[in-house]
């Protein structure tokens, strides 16, 4: 069980027994983990529920954030221990204009220049390692006017597993775009998170329908170890 059956129509579910996905596509040899926007102000500096959280942080994830985080702690820990590649993509935050937020919302909630800066770093609990890439961009899919192209194919990746917020903005637009670019896409589903339950699963569906394999963290946790595995055996059998 996913967690997106309940979101699926009776009709929905019937088609899924027809056409729906019925066995991973399957990575490949190479991948890379890419963790998406887990910055404090999609999170809040304290722990709370979203409905509290949102009065000072109107991008705020609250305390589903919060857990998505605590699991990406272990898928994090894993790719550092069997040697895959992190990357970490984050927002820009120096003035320039982002993609459309919508319209008809309140006005920003004024916040200290400390609290600003804070917003914009990523969180202790996954932050980035010396050495480890870290791109800004300043659309939802973090190929989009960045880098990450050019690094991926740099360090031979043909699979890209990809955590972070949101399910159905950043997390989505990056996985369509790897999906278009020809890698094999991953989403780790504990380790995604939004601001709607039904957006999150939903579009965990869509994804693992179309452009990626959605898999436990631990189906990811043990993927890193399989492919540690095996350069293992080969160096000795050389």
């Amino acid at each position: 069980m996913y967690g997106w059956e309940a979101y699926l129509s009776e009709r929905d579910q019937e088609h899924d027994k027809l056409w729906g996905k019925k066995e991973l596509a399957g990575f490949g040899k190479k991948p890379a983990l890419l963790l998406i926007d887990i910055y404090y102000s999609v999170l809040g500096l304290t722990r709370e529920p979203i409905l509290e959280s949102v009065r000072k942080w109107p991008m705020s994830t609250g305390l589903e954030g919060w857990q998505a985080v605590d699991e990406t702690v272990g898928l994090l820990a894993a790719a550092r221990e069997n040697g895959i590649p992190v990357i970490h993509v984050k927002g820009l935050h120096t003035g320039v204009v982002h993609w459309g937020r919508g319209g008809g919302r309140k006005g920003e909630i004024p916040l200290t220049e400390e609290e600003k800066r804070l917003g914009t770093q990523i969180v202790d609990e996954v932050k980035p390692l010396p050495g480890e890439l870290v791109i800004e961009k300043a659309a939802a899919s973090a190929f989009h006017g960045t880098p990450l192209l050019f690094q991926l194919n740099a360090l031979g990746i043909d699979t890209v597993i990809c955590a972070g917020e949101t399910t159905s903005g950043c997390v989505r637009a990056t996985v369509v775009d790897g999906a278009t670019f020809r890698f094999k896409m991953g989403a780790v589903s504990e380790c995604c998170f939004d601001r709607t339950e039904a957006s999150h699963y939903m579009n965990l569906y869509d994804m693992h329908q179309k452009y990626a394999d959605v898999v436990n963290k631990e189906q990811a946790i043990a993927y890193f170890r399989s492919l540690a595995a095996e350069r293992k055996a080969v160096s000795q059998a050389i």
